[in-house]
């Protein structure tokens, strides 16, 4: 990524304002992203929130706001909000599906190598972890900006709805109003369940062997009869126009796609994307897919395979292990 105010942060140890804006620098990140699905987009809001800071500080202290942390998240909130319109206008001529850019959250992971990982995982930052999973990002992308705004506040960080009415500058009552309406949206196409990340590791590696080796029958074995295939080229990379349904129809499509489309010489890497265990596709150091899959709460079968070839997408990934840089 390229040098911003946020990552500048070390060369002024100092300046107190700065130092406060650095502390929080992964929450207010954590959360832009979980409102906007982008990296990129969730840098900007980062760096428009830096600017803010400063300029209300005044670059000495912050010592006349009373509570910085309050401060920044609602800059970074409503900084977030002001995005959306954007956003949803660049949607609007995207080619194919879009799905959210995935965010490395944890140690690359190795099939021997399971207990390194995990530990790993117990290591990284708390906040960083609180980025949700592909599968409820893509359900959150249905909810209108400010329900959007206030689960990820409440469902994901906790945030009263006292707080949250602060931060939106709107009544603890519409701010429930909110709330209830995304939760009931939020369970009705997504019913709280955590898959066992050591179980859908292992459905993933099946699925990466199966697919690679053209074992047709066993990646059949590993899909739910409603399963869907999203995949995101975003016009730049090859992807299907449209989800793609069916254990035969997919199946077929994924063998197809190992053996016709990805390059000779690829490195097939397990991370944690978004919190879950998934691949990192790389042809030398460069990414070129991220897929996740989500499995169903009864059968443990795949439901839903989620693949990101959009190269605009996978700045979230990289080579070295975890996701974006910090500052």
């Amino acid at each position: 990524m390229s040098d911003t105010p946020t990552r500048q942060l070390a060369a002024a140890p100092d300046n107190r304002a700065t130092a406060v804006f650095v502390s929080h620098r992964e929450l207010l990140f954590s959360v832009a992203y979980n409102m906007l699905g982008s990296v990129s987009d969730t840098e900007d809001v980062l760096q428009e929130t830096w600017l803010a800071w400063t300029r209300r500080s005044g670059r000495q202290t912050g010592a006349d706001i009373e509570n910085p942390r309050a401060y920044l998240v609602r800059i970074a909130v409503n900084q977030a909000l002001a995005r959306q319109a954007s956003i949803s206008r660049r949607r609007e001529t995207y080619v194919g599906p879009w799905l959210p850019e995935p965010l490395a959250t944890g140690a690359q992971q190795t099939a021997d190598q399971p207990q390194a990982a995990e530990a790993a995982d117990v290591a990284e930052s708390a906040l960083r972890s609180e980025s949700v999973s592909m599968a409820m990002l893509v359900v959150l992308e249905t909810l209108t900006p400010l329900e959007r705004a206030v689960f990820v506040l409440h469902e994901v960080f906790g945030y009263p709805h006292t707080e949250i009415a602060e931060i939106l500058e709107r009544s603890p009552s519409a701010i429930r109003q909110l709330a209830h309406r995304a939760r009931e949206h939020v369970q009705a196409r997504r019913p709280r369940y955590q898959a066992d990340r050591r179980l859908q590791r292992q459905v993933t590696e099946r699925f990466i062997a199966a697919a690679l080796g053209g074992d047709l029958t066993e990646l059949m074995s590993l899909l739910a009869p409603e399963v869907t295939l999203w995949t995101d080229g975003g016009g730049k990379a090859n992807a299907a126009l449209r989800p793609v349904s069916g254990q035969e129809k997919v199946a077929k499509l994924i063998t197809g796609y190992a053996a016709n489309r990805l390059p000779e010489s690829v490195d097939i890497r397990y991370r944690q994307v978004n919190g879950d265990p998934s691949v990192v596709v790389f042809s030398g150091d460069s990414p070129t897919a991220v897929m996740v899959v989500d499995l169903d709460a009864d059968s443990d079968r795949v439901t839903d395979i989620y693949l990101v070839t959009n190269p605009d997408k996978l700045s979230g990934v990289s080579p070295q292990e975890g996701g974006p840089a910090g500052p």
